[in-house]
């Protein structure tokens, strides 16, 4: 109908059959930041938030989430992914997290990268709302992603992205 390829010649939703494509090494890296006040960053950095360890919990739930996207995001292949790694930087007014996530496969890992850094934006939300309800999760976006038939991609700071 449309060429997309999650639409079937109905214009309906569908599963993308990746069965005859190659397995092909891939990789993506997405990025985000939680804005909060001084107190509340100060606490997270120094490890004194009541809740406990609230970047060592971010990483956890990152890790744990990019293992689920297929349970969350409708239409994302179950992957076997061979790395998930999750970072946390605090930065001058901010926690910024950053996710990658590798395979061997057929398709893609974007998303898998994307909702990491999601869900540990959000777990730092959650660690520190009695301190902060005003935290601004903020600039999700994909940074990088390699492999595949469409080759690498990394963002271009000045036109929101370009392909390598």
């Amino acid at each position: 109908m449309s060429g997309l390829t999650h639409l079937d010649e109905h214009g309906s939703a569908r599963m993308v059959d990746v069965g005859a494509k190659a397995e092909t090494a891939r990789s993506a890296t997405a990025t985000g930041r939680i804005a909060m006040n001084a107190a509340s960053l100060a606490a997270i950095r120094d490890g004194t938030v009541p809740k406990g360890d609230v970047l060592a919990a971010a990483r956890i739930a990152g890790i744990m989430a990019a293992k689920q996207t297929a349970s969350l995001i409708p239409l994302c292949h179950p992957l076997a992914l061979d790395s998930v790694s999750v970072e946390c930087a605090v930065e001058d007014d901010a926690v910024r997290v950053t996710a990658t996530a590798s395979l061997t496969g057929k398709t893609g890992v974007e998303m898998e990268a994307m909702v990491a850094c999601n869900i540990a934006l959000l777990t730092i939300y959650d660690m520190a709302k009695a301190l902060d309800k005003g935290m601004v999760i903020e600039q999700v976006r994909l940074l990088a992603k390699t492999g595949g038939k469409s080759g690498d991609w990394h963002a271009d700071e000045a036109l929101g992205g370009t392909a390598a």
